[in-house]
């Protein structure tokens, strides 16, 4: 009862804080400013004609409603340079997806062998110090020149961004399995592999979980950055392409969508970390 009242009090407060937000928004940028001219279908949506300008920093109703004319039309193809919001979110959501899923693959079983072996946990602990630290951008340029493609070398670099958060927590995990239930099954005689499916994996899966949902939140983030280095596709090329056409609503509704998305991946990997943490 009192988690309820907690969440519903919670709720009212984000609404307030989210109609001031609107609000300050709104009288911030009611004033005239430098105009920008707006697309035809755009200008009949707002009901203006297209010579009208607009305010350079446009206010939460221009914004709305740009937001509503992307929904209407989410995968148009007008061309390279001219595709509607949904298809550049598939294309980043497919590279998040496709060097995610390699990194999480590549690095639970590395952190399984650095948690079960304190030798291997020395002798990989200089490579994961020195590597970690690097920017996930700073091997774009070293990617680009040896896989000379732009759509696999922003996947190298989601996998490589990816990797460190998942193999750091899935190695923590398993070694704070408690000794106890180990020597338990030394006892009876189970063997590695065996081990570490049934009594390993089960104790640190929420801690594993828990280094996954940082790291898809990493991606999610440099996905943007890799996409405006490489152009061509995704989300974070409409934002770099449309801040070239000086469309800030444009940015700022893809801004919006960004933000979003993040929010329901990381929703996701929250739901299932719960789930294995306390099984309904």
């Amino acid at each position: 009862m009192k988690a309820a009242s907690l969440t519903g009090r919670a709720a009212v407060v984000s609404i307030a804080l989210f109609l001031a937000f609107i609000l300050a928004w709104h009288l911030a940028t009611r004033g005239a400013g430098p105009t920008q001219a707006m697309d035809p279908e755009y200008a009949k949506l707002m009901g203006v004609t297209a010579t009208q300008g607009k305010s350079a920093m446009p206010g939460p109703a221009d914004v709305g409603a740009k937001l509503w004319f992307h929904l209407k039309r989410p995968f148009y193809d007008n061309g390279p340079n001219d595709k509607g919001v949904g298809i550049q979110l598939a294309y980043s959501i497919v590279r998040v997806f496709i060097g995610y899923l390699l990194a999480v693959a590549v690095a639970v079983p590395i952190g399984f062998l650095i948690g079960m072996s304190p030798l291997m946990s020395k002798a990989l602990d200089p490579f994961i110090q020195v590597l970690k630290p690097i920017s996930p951008l700073a091997w774009m340029p070293l990617a680009l020149y040896t896989i000379k493609d732009s759509s696999l070398s922003a996947i190298f670099v989601i996998f490589i961004c990816s990797l460190w958060p998942t193999m750091i927590n899935t190695a923590f995990g398993v070694a704070a399995v408690r000794r106890e239930w180990l020597n338990v099954a030394k006892t009876l005689e189970v063997g590695t592999l065996r081990r570490a499916f049934t009594i390993i994996l089960p104790a640190a899966a929420p801690t594993i979980l828990t280094g996954m949902r940082i790291s898809i939140g990493i991606a999610w983030l440099v996905i943007v950055a890799a996409e405006m280095l490489v152009g061509g596709t995704g989300i974070g090329y409409f934002v770099w392409n449309e801040w070239n056409n000086l469309s800030i609503t444009n940015v700022i509704t893809a801004i919006l969508v960004i933000g979003i998305v993040g929010m329901l991946l990381d929703l996701i990997l929250a739901r299932l970390t719960r789930l294995v943490t306390f099984p309904e």
